[in-house]
C-alpha cells in the first residue's frame, strides 16, 4: 500500500511510482518507503522542496532515487541558510550532475552509505555556490559555476 501522501507528491510533481522490481526511468521512481520517511520525519513541505529540488531542475528526472531523494534531504536541512535563496539553489542543482555523481558513488557501495556518499559529492557542488569563496573565482577551476 502506497503512502496517500507520497502518491499526491508524486502526482503534483507528474513523477510515476514503478513496482521495485522495475529500474526507473526519466520522471519515474520506486523509492516510495524513502519519500514516507522524509514526509514522517520532516514534514510534507520539506518533501515537496526536495521534490522541486530533483523532479523540477534540469537533467535530475532520472535521479529520482532513495539515494537522492535523501541526499537532497540533508543537504537542506544542513544548509537551510542557502536553501533559502530558492533561484540559486535550484540554479545549481540544475548545473549539478547528480546522475553522473550518483554514478560515481554507487562504486562505493557495500563501503559506504549512497546517501552519504552522494551528498558529499552535491555539497562540494552547493559550497562553490554558496561557500566562503563563492565570490572570488579561481581561474584555475576547471568547475566554473554556471549559475551566476
Amino acid at each position: 500500500m502506497i503512502d496517500p501522501r507520497v502518491q499526491a507528491l508524486c502526482d503534483e510533481f507528474s513523477v510515476r511510482i514503478i513496482d521495485k522490481s522495475r529500474y526507473p526511468g526519466p520522471g519515474e521512481t520506486r523509492a516510495v518507503a524513502t519519500l514516507s520517511k522524509i514526509i514522517n520525519r520532516h514534514g510534507i513541505e520539506h518533501a515537496r522542496f526536495v521534490m522541486t529540488t530533483l523532479a523540477e531542475t534540469e537533467n535530475n528526472k532520472s535521479s529520482l532515487d532513495a539515494a537522492a531523494f535523501g541526499a537532497a534531504s540533508d543537504l537542506i536541512r544542513a544548509k537551510p541558510d542557502w536553501a533559502d535563496d530558492v533561484s540559486k539553489w535550484l540554479a545549481v542543482w540544475d548545473a549539478c550532475p547528480v546522475g553522473e555523481l550518483q554514478a560515481l558513488a554507487y562504486e562505493l557501495r557495500g563501503k559506504v552509505s549512497m546517501r552519504g556518499a552522494l551528498a558529499g559529492l552535491i555539497y562540494e557542488r552547493l559550497w562553490r555556490a554558496f561557500g566562503p569563496r563563492s565570490r572570488q573565482l579561481d581561474m584555475l577551476d576547471d568547475r566554473r559555476p554556471e549559475w551566476r
